[in-house]
């Protein structure tokens, strides 16, 4: 479980809506998340998990409702969208790596672009980043060497490399192989053990209940249920929560 000092909410969303067309994929959220946490939030698919979550960083707008992130409101105004993607990496199911650009390019592009880094500077913190999540020695492949496993770790890297105060998860392992899973799940691990506040949308039951803070249950557009992970897993209130719980846990 993360530490958490700072009981101050470092996002706060208000009755966030969403429509596309005729279609409300997002029906009041309303959440807050203090520096440090760790927030799984699960549920069936279709269920507004990862626009709720695109909204965070505005990949998604949404039409109602009030998003916070780090005291900056996310509004039409595209500062305000820089100044919280600065501060907020996502890691995407699929992994968006530049296939023509080596890891180590991959990793150091936005730190040269947007910090304006000295190119050593860029590669030294690339390369502890490599050694972070576990690949120094594939720092010179290209991504398409790589299996789906490492490829997502230099992904993870890649945001790191902002020196983000926020990671935003959109299933990360579901594109990967079983035995893939668990390298990824691990470097995950460490991340929210050194106080990373993170949001990650994951079916790894395991994972949320040994690191999330808390969890939410998301159906059709609305936070069904929220707790701890002993709350979900040993009682929860809802019955859409125990219908999906008893067919998750039996795969």
């Amino acid at each position: 479980m993360s530490e958490n000092n700072n009981n101050d909410p470092i996002i706060v969303c208000q009755d966030v809506h969403k429509w596309y067309g005729q279609f409300h994929a997002l029906r009041g959220i309303d959440m807050e998340v203090r520096k440090g946490e760790v927030i799984v939030i699960f549920g069936p698919s279709g269920s507004g998990k990862s626009t709720f979550i695109r909204t965070i960083n505005r990949l998604e707008e949404h039409q109602s409702g009030q998003i916070v992130v780090d005291s900056i409101e996310l509004t039409h105004d595209v500062r305000n969208i820089e100044a919280i993607r600065k501060e907020t990496g996502m890691v995407f199911q699929q992994f968006n790596l530049f296939p023509h650009l080596t890891v180590l390019q991959n990793i150091t592009l936005a730190p040269l672009q947007v910090h304006k880094w000295k190119k050593e500077k860029a590669e030294e913190i690339a390369m502890q980043l490599l050694e972070r999540v576990g690949i120094p020695e594939q720092a010179e492949k290209f991504p398409g060497q790589l299996s789906g496993g490492q490829q997502q770790r230099v992904a993870i890297a890649r945001a790191l490399a902002m020196q983000l105060k926020i990671m935003l998860f959109d299933e990360p392992t579901s594109a990967l192989d079983p035995e893939m899973i668990k390298e990824v799940l691990d470097v995950m691990t460490e991340l929210a053990e050194s106080g990373m506040t993170m949001l990650v949308v994951t079916h790894e039951m395991g994972f949320a209940r040994s690191v999330a803070d808390r969890m939410f249950f998301f159906d059709e557009g609305q936070i069904v249920e929220s707790g701890s992970p002993e709350d979900i897993y040993n009682n929860p209130q809802e019955d859409r929560t125990k219908l999906f719980l008893s067919q998750i846990l039996q795969h």
